[in-house]
């Protein structure tokens, strides 16, 4: 972890509070005071499963993973960030400790603003209030989607799945075909609850297919539409 100097805070500070638009001046001061920003390498962690939440984080810059160890020792990705995304925050409201780890999958850049500034927020502005209560809902939503597409469909369906759930949130290249983000085999089949040899070789049944076309750890997708309908039907 390095930590970011302080000519670019002002900057970050600025883009957090643009997401709970309006904010008095005084608001503002109050994130602008408390914030710190900090650069995170590739497979960095940001917060284990073990530490005690104390802060609001936010992704700048970059992408990160959200995942759950498993049995036998085998990760399960349960949300990936995009920026501006907020996260590492729930656990807080539940009085819990973390129950996941975060990592950078790429190298990254987050802000982090003490929760008790938050909850202070909270307590003053309905808009920030309004913004994370629309955020868990939608989280949970997204949770309980993936928890009956993991659990119900079959190889196929959930590789379609989060071929097309990356595209979602991370977008495409310039050619308007490969994933922005380039993954090791092991973490897609850690999004899509399946072991790292079975990954590879749906991913080859897609390339013959002419679904995909793989180039390392690149992914083109040339057919979505066949993509979406193998992930409808699981």
């Amino acid at each position: 972890m390095i930590v970011m100097k302080d000519s670019k805070k002002e900057e970050i500070a600025n883009e957090i509070c643009a997401l709970w638009s309006p904010l008095d001046d005084e608001e503002r001061a109050m994130i602008s005071k408390e914030l710190t920003v900090e650069q995170f390498r590739k497979n960095e962690i940001i917060y284990d499963e073990t530490d005690r939440p104390s802060r609001m984080m936010f992704l700048i810059q970059g992408k990160v993973k959200i995942f759950k160890d498993g049995i036998s020792g085998r990760n399960q990705i349960v949300r990936v960030i995009k920026p501006v995304g907020i996260f590492g925050y729930r656990p807080y409201f539940a009085g819990e400790d973390y129950r996941t780890t975060a990592t950078a999958f790429e190298p990254s850049v987050v802000a982090f603003v003490p929760m008790e500034i938050i909850v202070e927020l909270m307590k003053r502005n309905f808009g920030v209030a309004s913004f994370i209560i629309r955020h868990l809902a939608i989280e949970l939503g997204q949770s309980d989607d993936r928890t009956i597409n993991l659990t119900q469909k079959h190889i196929r369906g959930r590789l379609a799945e989060a071929l097309l759930f990356l595209r979602d949130s991370y977008g495409m290249e310039e050619d308007g075909c490969t994933l922005s983000i380039y993954l090791s085999r092991e973490d897609l089949a850690n999004m899509s609850n399946m072991t790292t040899s079975n990954a590879i070789r749906t991913l080859s049944t897609f390339a013959n297919e002419k679904l995909i076309a793989i180039d390392g750890r690149k992914i083109k997708l040339i057919r979505i539409d066949a993509l979406e309908n193998i992930s409808k039907k699981g």
